[in-house]
């Protein structure tokens, strides 16, 4: 039965994990003992007989023997093997758990997919989850000692209810020497869509859903017969053993203590009983039994799976969740917050004190800044609005080239863009746009009526140089008049914006 220790280890406290020490069954103890006598036996004949048989001359040859394998016995590579091969199969170990088929997802959906409260719509669920339990219990009995020790034949399966005398002929008539575990989930599909024509499964939606989830569970059960006829290499599996076995082989001859008046460096202290090579040994032959305990956890040790609890339990919750839960709601009701602003749910006197917590707004939350450190800051020189900074940072960045200096599109286009990024408020827009005091029939001063202008003051236009004039047409004083033409303009630069508006259209 697995061993476990979770609620000994629940809070982090002084001399916790040494509690666990005291365990016997699933301990390191309980593995190696047998393994660490021998050892230690092994090592206190060869040093009586060091001490009390050998003849002067053998003690000076065992000496030399006893120097040599302790100096070469470290190039065997063990904490290297040992420790890849041990994470390798801990891995291993994990995700064959996760592989275990559990039918409660499966169980849901038949729940919720297959309709009827009468005796044949009972059936239908009742069968559907016997043959998901059914699939279990055949793949489980062809990996697990303890399971098959339980069901050793199919007529166990029979006797135990999870198969009929008829299905098990049809099981044992179908002509296939592999593991048929795999044709109840095709019983499964095949009354599902009986189902389905019958009108149980309302739409080919539900179905989807259900052989969906079938997959899952038919998948589960096909990874733990891969995990059983896949194993980890056992070339792998040899090295690591042979790895430690001579590792310890030589420990026994070259841990062992010499005569101090010989003068042996490294050899001051005579001792009899080898303290930290016991303790190396219980670590790395622990090690080892650790790995050779989880590489099948289907057997019937300590930290091995419950295979037969799981077949109980699921075969059970199966049948409670589509049979006797079918359909059985509890009347609903307001629940206790049901005005409530704010629920929370109250605290005994021994969780009090987490009331008075904050919860967790973020890292950043609790960061202090100065208040002058807090202050936008413009750019460099500039006092005005942040839009006009924008235009004068645009008209630094543009090369003034021929077009710039004559006034040509270039310019026309950043004035264009300062105008449009200046900012005032709606008050100063307001008077700014009254145009009340111009005289008749002269052009008001102000650009209220210019659309790109309509929430901003229009900044007077600057001087162009002097070319050729040409006439346009004035006020009704003075029919024409002349206004400078740009001089000749080169190409615009490949990164400027394209053109604004038609407002340039007309400048142009």
């Amino acid at each position: 039965m697995t061993v476990t220790y979770t609620a000994r280890v629940a809070n982090a406290r002084f001399g916790g994990f040494s509690q666990l020490l005291l365990l016997w069954r699933g301990s390191i103890y309980k593995l190696l003992w047998r393994e660490l006598v021998c050892f230690l036996g092994l090592y206190m004949a060869l040093s009586a007989a060091y001490r009390f048989v050998l003849t002067e001359g053998q003690k000076r040859y065992f000496e030399k023997l006893v120097i040599y394998c302790d100096q070469y016995a470290s190039l065997i590579p063990v904490s290297f093997v040992l420790g890849f091969y041990v994470t390798l199969v801990v891995h291993r170990w994990w995700n064959q758990y996760l592989c275990m088929p559990l039918p409660d997802a499966l169980m849901c959906v038949v729940a919720g997919t297959v309709h009827g409260r009468d005796e044949r719509g009972r059936l239908y669920r009742r069968t559907l989850m016997r043959y998901a339990g059914l699939s279990a219990v055949l793949i489980l009995r062809s990996v697990s000692t303890a399971v098959f020790k339980r069901f050793p034949t199919i007529d166990h399966v029979v006797e135990a209810g999870f198969m009929t005398r008829e299905e098990r002929k049809k099981f044992e008539n179908l002509n296939s020497s592999y593991n048929k575990y795999w044709v109840p989930c095709v019983w499964f599909s095949n009354l599902a869509a009986q189902a389905r024509r019958e009108g149980r499964i309302r739409d080919n939606s539900a179905l989807k859903l259900l052989l969906e989830e079938l997959t899952v569970f038919r998948g589960k059960c096909g990874m733990l017969f891969h995990y059983d006829w896949i194993s980890v290499p056992l070339v792998y599996t040899q090295v690591v053993t042979i790895a430690v076995y001579s590792y310890f082989l030589a420990c026994l001859i070259g841990r062992q203590f010499l005569d101090p008046a010989q003068g042996y460096e490294g050899h001051n202290l005579d001792l009899c009983v080898p303290i930290f090579t016991l303790l190396q040994f219980f670590f790395y032959a622990g090690w080892l039994k650790v790995a050779e305990q989880l590489i099948n956890p289907f057997g019937e040790d300590d930290d091995d799976f419950e295979t037969n609890f799981l077949i109980d339990r699921n075969f059970q919750v199966s049948m409670l969740a589509v049979d006797e839960m079918y359909d059985d709601l509890a009347m609903l009701e307001k629940d206790l917050y049901w005005d409530a602003t704010e629920a929370r749910a109250p605290y005994t006197a021994a969780t009090a004190f987490l009331r008075q917590q904050p919860s967790f707004q973020g890292s950043t939350f609790d960061i202090t800044l100065a208040k002058e450190d807090m202050q936008f800051q413009r750019l460099d020189g500039v006092d005005g609005p942040l839009g006009e900074a924008h235009g004068d940072f645009l008209q630094r960045l543009l090369p003034v080239g021929a077009g710039m200096a004559a006034g040509g599109l270039l310019g026309r286009r950043l004035s264009l863009m300062r105008r449009k990024n200046s900012c005032v408020s709606e008050t100063s827009t307001a008077a700014s746009c009254t145009c009340a005091g111009a005289p008749d029939g002269a052009a008001p001063e102000c650009g209220c009526g210019d659309p790109l202008l309509d929430s901003g003051l229009r900044e007077p236009e600057p001087e162009l140089p002097a070319g050729p004039e040409l006439p346009v047409p004035g006020p009704a004083a003075e029919p024409f008049t002349t206004v400078p033409m740009p001089a000749p303009r080169g190409p615009a630069p490949p990164w400027l914006p394209s053109p604004i508006g038609e407002e340039e259209e007309s400048l142009a």
